[in-house]
């Protein structure tokens, strides 16, 4: 099997049936036969295009994080450069984001409840993820002329990740709000 996915058309239903149903049930709870019946074809055909469980949940995590990187960077091109402007644009794209593809919290969080085993071949789509937003974190408190860049960028991580695990659950009104608020006013005594 050869390590590149020809994206036919039944590969991308395969991938939009398991987006939905990884999604919605868990990545666990949901096995290959309710994929394939999902997309509309057959267990060999997902065995075919995807090799594996594995490859699939790891084409599933992979598109999800790229879908992200694309929606929030349109959003930061358009912020401009001030780091407050940026940071709070972070918040109201993860509101929006949730609004338009449901309240059952980050896929990255999600998957990780699942898949903490570091050799397991989606572990570093997870963390590449966090690492990602981390950094991005970081660039914004450099910018914003932090003393300690990377301690700030840590703090900012914590309060978006808190957001986003607390969004959906109704324990705190408007987490996002919340969230960019308290961002905005640990940058600014950064």
């Amino acid at each position: 099997m050869t390590e590149t996915i020809d994206w036919t058309p039944k590969a991308r239903a395969i991938l939009g049936a398991a987006t939905e149903l990884f999604y919605a049930h868990g990545i666990h709870a949901v096995g290959v036969e309710a994929v394939a019946e999902r997309a509309g074809v057959t267990k060999k055909t997902l065995y075919d295009r995807f090799g594996s469980k594995e490859r699939l949940v790891v084409a599933y995590l992979t598109e999800r994080d790229r879908q992200w990187r694309v929606y929030l960077e349109e959003r930061l091109a358009a912020a401009g450069d001030d780091p407050a402007a940026r940071l709070a644009v972070i918040f109201d794209a993860a509101a929006d984001w949730t609004a338009e593809r449901g309240g059952k919290g980050c896929v990255m969080i999600n998957a990780h409840a699942e898949i903490s085993d570091p050799a397991h071949p989606a572990y570093p789509v997870i963390v590449g993820q966090k690492r990602w937003m981390l950094e991005l974190f970081r660039v914004i408190a450099d910018d914003a002329g932090a003393e300690d860049p990377a301690a700030v960028a840590g703090d900012l991580m914590l309060l978006h990740e808190g957001t986003l695990v607390t969004a959906g659950m109704g324990v705190i009104m408007d987490p996002f709000a919340a969230g960019r608020i308290a961002a905005l006013a640990r940058l600014a005594r950064a």
